[in-house]
């Protein structure tokens, strides 16, 4: 599609020439005289690309940039000036400006000059197409969360991502820390600036200090040129900071010292620079206790924890397992092109009882799995691996989860009252279809809901 571009000129003849190039370029051109009914074009209309020219009765060229600037960033705008102007033309590319022609100019250099800044525009709009679709899809309206745990969570993301206040989120690995970072992030005043990860495990302390902070040419082997670090890339926007209880206490020392003065300085070099970005953090490790242990500074600790949230394993939302396996299969069955309609009663049954030792990553591998391996339309209980229908690995794994220690008497009682609402949420609260499924007999199961606090159907 032709890039639409807005000429501002007092001279009409300059208009005439310049719509005459620009159209034979292929270009939609729009030419107008009067700067301030350029201003409201711009409100009214689908513009790529302002060229204008910077001496006018009214408004100057300079008033048009800055008001470009403020109110629509991502359009570029291109300066025509006088040869004994170039100094204020100048001074307009120090404010912003994409570029100036001075006049008079020859028609190769106003096609390439105009050429670079529809690139350019291309480039921003493309930008932002992408920020809106990431921001859709991470957008806290898009987390699957029917149960009052993930609920709290999301309530959470509300009333925190005004702020530029630390969050540290907590839970197992595979929960979707990242996910509720990034929705932080999506309801912030920070939305359209950078969100830049980090895991801070997955590098060695001395390339880590170098993602984090950048560094200084020359300032260790094979540091050919200045690198900016991750810290500087996340400046106005928000830098997520995974698996920050393995940071070693040097680093920790240096995370605190930004956290404090908003200062970092790259690594060999000597220049402090401020930096204005939201720092989040996320770990699957228990940092009080660390702290307690000496493997994780304190006074780091509590700046972090401003504000914490807890993410609920998938095994404590089991309500949300049929949907975001719904959601996962409709994904992948989009990438692989399959057409598979859904999950079998039973193949539902067997994803909603098991533990998710791995929490929803693992139920994402699964689902895909399943999409490439089921033999029909709809998935079913044959098409699932077979730690996913393994009662015994089901049974064990629930085991290794519970703490090592712990009182049995009343640990066995919490197992049984579990298992036995269980039954009756399956068997619709009917007490002889529940005591059947329990191997029990109805009088039996009686006692129980009297022990355990349970109702169910007489029937």
């Amino acid at each position: 599609m032709p890039a639409n571009i807005l000429v501002l000129d007092d001279e009409k003849n300059y208009l005439l020439i310049l719509e005459s190039i620009l159209e034979d370029e292929g270009y939609n051109v729009t030419t107008l005289s009067d700067p301030e009914m350029g201003l409201a074009y711009l409100e009214e209309s689908e513009v790529d690309l302002v060229l204008t020219d910077m001496k006018m009765p009214g408004l100057t060229g300079q008033d048009v940039l800055a008001h470009c600037k403020k109110n629509y960033p991502h359009i570029p705008v291109l300066i025509m000036t006088a040869f004994g102007s170039i100094e204020a033309a100048v001074e307009a590319m120090r404010i912003g400006a994409f570029d100036y022609i001075t006049k008079p100019f020859a028609n190769e250099e106003l096609v390439l000059s105009v050429s670079k800044a529809e690139q350019y525009a291309a480039t921003q709009q493309e930008n932002i197409r992408l920020k809106r679709e990431i921001r859709d899809r991470y957008s806290k309206g898009n987390i699957i969360a029917r149960g009052k745990g993930m609920q709290q969570v999301l309530d959470m993301v509300d009333r925190a991502a005004p702020s530029r206040s630390t969050v540290l989120i907590l839970g197992e690995s595979g929960t979707g820390k990242e996910l509720i970072a990034r929705a932080l992030h999506n309801a912030s005043p920070r939305c359209d600036e950078a969100f830049v990860t980090v895991n801070c495990m997955a590098l060695n302390p001395g390339v880590l200090e170098s993602e984090l902070f950048g560094h200084e040419k020359g300032s260790f082997t094979g540091a050919t040129a200045m690198r900016k670090g991750r810290f500087e890339q996340a400046n106005k926007g928000t830098l997520f900071l995974d698996e920050i209880g393995e940071l070693t206490p040097e680093l920790q020392v240096k995370l605190l010292r930004v956290l404090q003065e908003h200062q970092i300085e790259r690594v060999g070099g000597t220049e402090t620079m401020d930096v204005d970005i939201r720092i989040v953090a996320a770990t699957n490790k228990n940092l009080q206790e660390a702290v307690s242990k000496g493997e994780f500074r304190e006074d780091l600790f509590y700046r972090l924890n401003v504000v914490s949230i807890f993410m609920p394993p998938l095994r404590e939302r089991r309500e949300d397992i049929p949907l975001l396996a719904a959601h996962f299969l409709d994904k992948y069955t989009k990438e692989n092109q399959v057409e598979i309609g859904g999950f079998s009663a039973a193949a539902m049954d067997y994803l909603t009882a098991y533990e998710w030792p791995g929490n929803v990553r693992q139920l994402e591998n699964v689902v895909e799995r399943c999409t490439v391996l089921a033999r029909t339309d709809t998935v079913d209980s044959d098409d699932l691996p077979p730690e996913i229908k393994d009662e015994e690995a089901q049974f064990k794994s629930a085991v290794d989860l519970l703490p090592s220690k712990l009182n049995l008497a009343e640990t066995m009682d919490k197992i049984e009252g579990a298992l036995v609402k269980r039954a009756l949420v399956q068997c619709e609260f009917v007490q002889v279809k529940a005591a059947e499924m329990l191997g029990l007999s109805k009088s039996n199961l009686q006692y129980k809901l009297k022990k355990y606090e349970l109702a169910g159907k007489a029937l």
